[in-house]
């Protein structure tokens, strides 16, 4: 077993340096003061090339080989063994070289596509965006891939996963979402003007780590700070942080940003701590890992289950702006559904044409039928084709995201995904505790976060997201979940069924 003991001790120190890197970028986004911006890409460059040096050591293939053929080992650490492994061979890939040129880039690439998003101006990130591009296309023939280069990108975040698997997913949202997101268009359309009034930032802020708290989210493990694009990040079970977005003039901005980090972060909370560093210790898939925050944010959130408790408390915060609106009101004023420039704030169902957007786009990139400078033209081209809106500005088209200054080509797919894979473990949920709805509300999270932890949490990648969603569904990932769930719901918020009716007060 001492062999064992020496693969745990070597994750944990790889562990240990890609989590200073995690801690060095937290701080260049919320907290690093802008001449800092040099020296720290030299930082995390340098830890990235240790990282990759740790990940990719010869003795420690070696030990992972001989471990592989150690029948000793019990049917969890066998498949820890095998995770690493997979991962070490991945790893070997790659040169020490191309990994600090890679983060060295992103580190510079994040810092100008802050400046161009502030400037609206695409120019001031294109020349490092095109640098990005090109080390993705040799990261892509580095890795490997059968048939289309975008694949080698994809596994990355969602393992096993392929374009031609995803091209039927997004059939389906091309299929079965247009038309119903047509009808919603077509029907007469509910008020927002009460998310759009003047909530003073502070009393935001509180209200929402209210929320946080009674979601579950451990503050002794945790913070919630602001970020210009919203984020969670994770040093272990026992730190886990997220970030959010507050505008003055939108509540709507900082309550999504907020419970959709809230979800991630319980994620990463329930993890277990004895397994730091190990497969086991490590979340699954991105795509998992968004199924937890849209869970939260969307079957949880947004519905009038959850502010049926909290509505009265948000109406004590800002009695002013709330005295004359009931729950209801602000239950159909956070569901609306209608095209919008920004993914982030999009409603829940065109959300997945702003995904498609970046999907086709990501993949045309990556094959080189498009080049970094036609950018700006195909977005707003797309736009206009799947939502019928004209974009303005770059800093609300092109460069609204952060993922493609982080090099992160591959990862838009994942939230999809995990929006799907949410409607998918909410209906199992519902189906296996008891009065689900009435707990929700009275603010009773409980039993559903422990739900999270026994069936997906505690299983960090002990299996693949095929084989959990099967194991904790009876299924495989079924789309027919969220067009359900979406036309349970929105056929009554817009009264799309004259057998249904209108939410009424």
């Amino acid at each position: 077993m001492k062999n064992y003991e020496d693969y745990v001790s070597h994750l944990a120190k790889i562990a240990d340096v890609g989590n200073s890197i995690a801690v060095l970028s937290w701080d260049q986004e919320v907290m690093m003061p802008p001449k800092g911006a040099e020296k720290r890409a030299q930082q995390i460059s340098t830890l990235a090339g240790i990282h990759h040096e740790l990940s990719a050591q010869e003795d420690f293939g070696k030990l992972l080989e001989q471990l592989v053929k150690d029948n000793s080992l019990s049917d969890k650490q066998k498949r820890n063994v095998s995770e690493s492994l997979t991962e070490f061979e991945k790893n070997n890939k790659y040169t020490t070289v191309f990994v600090q040129e890679m983060s060295k880039t992103v580190s510079q690439a994040f810092q100008a596509w802050n400046k161009a998003k502030k400037e609206d101006d695409f120019k001031l990130f294109e020349p490092y965006l095109e640098k990005l591009v090109k080390l993705k296309r040799e990261e892509c023939e580095l890795l490997g891939y059968e048939n289309h280069p975008y694949d080698a990108l994809i596994d990355l975040y969602e393992p096993k996963t392929t374009v031609a698997e995803l091209d039927v997913l997004f059939a389906d949202v091309k299929n079965q979402l247009v038309d119903f997101v047509k009808q919603i268009a077509d029907a007469p359309q509910n008020e927002d003007a009460l998310m759009r009034q003047h909530y003073p930032k502070e009393k935001q802020l509180a209200f929402t780590e209210l929320v946080l708290e009674k979601m579950g989210y451990d503050f002794e493990a945790g913070r919630q700070d602001i970020s210009s694009h919203p984020f969670s990040t994770s040093f272990s079970p026992e730190d886990s942080r997220v970030t959010t977005r507050v505008s003055e003039e939108d509540l709507s901005e900082i309550l999504w940003s907020s419970i959709h980090e809230g979800g991630h972060a319980l994620y990463e909370q329930g993890l277990k701590v004895e397994n730091y560093g190990l497969p086991a210790g490590t979340y699954l898939s991105l795509g998992m890992h968004e199924s937890q925050s849209r869970l939260w944010e969307n079957n949880v959130g947004r519905s009038l289950s959850f502010w049926k408790y909290f509505y009265p408390k948000l109406q004590e915060a800002f009695p002013d702006n709330l005295k004359n609106y009931s729950v209801v009101d602000f239950y159909k004023a956070m569901n609306i559904v209608q095209p919008s420039f920004i993914r982030t704030n999009a409603d829940e169902l065109t959300y997945h044409f702003h995904v498609l957007i970046r999907y086709e786009i990501e993949k045309e990139l990556i094959l080189g039928n498009i080049e970094v400078s036609d950018l700006p033209r195909v977005w707003n081209e797309k736009y206009k084709a799947y939502l019928n809106i004209d974009v303005p500005s770059d800093s609300k088209g092109v460069l609204q995201d952060i993922h493609w200054s982080h090099g992160s080509f591959g990862y838009f797919p994942t939230y999809s995904l995990g929006s799907f894979y949410a409607a998918q473990f909410f209906h199992k949920a519902q189906e296996q505790i008891e009065n689900l709805e009435e707990k929700i509300e009275q603010g009773n999270y409980t039993e559903l976060l422990d739900w999270l932890r026994t069936n997906i949490h505690q299983y960090g990648r002990l299996y693949s997201a095929s084989e959990l969603c099967e194991r904790v569904t009876g299924e495989k990932l079924n789309f027919t979940y969220f067009m359900q769930y979406a036309k349970a719901k929105y056929e009554k918020l817009y009264a799309l069924q004259a057998t249904e009716k209108l939410i009424t007060n």
